[in-house]
């Protein structure tokens, strides 16, 4: 059985099937920020969906995150490093990609096992 959460016409904020748990893209609360504070607040949602979802960042098992510019890397990895659990740390991925409005920098797709 596959189930649907806030789905709209374009997508679903979470996917679930099967124990697994996918999270559409998600990007930060306010762009006019810089990458420290989008990357935390949207590392802020992917926890609230998680939860919604029946998981939390212990059971992220995949990340893709995109960044704006590679020269802030480290910066977002600050952010990153501070927000997963010691030892839960998920196979991530991260590329420099164009992003949907100039303003955002960083934006993360997850997939997390059911709790």
């Amino acid at each position: 059985m596959i189930e649907r959460l806030e789905t709209g016409a374009r997508m679903s904020r979470i996917v679930k099937h099967n124990g697994m748990i996918y999270l559409c893209g998600q990007v930060c609360a306010d762009a006019t920020k810089g990458i420290t504070e989008q990357t935390q607040t949207m590392l802020d949602k992917v926890e609230a969906l998680l939860l919604q979802a029946g998981s939390d960042k212990e059971h992220m098992l995949s990340a893709t995150i995109y960044i704006k510019d590679m020269s802030m890397f480290a910066e977002m990895n600050a952010v990153w490093d501070n927000w997963v659990p010691q030892g839960h740390a998920p196979a991530r991925a991260c590329v420099e990609a164009s992003m949907a409005r100039d303003a955002l920098l960083v934006e993360i797709s997850v997939v997390a096992a059911e709790k």
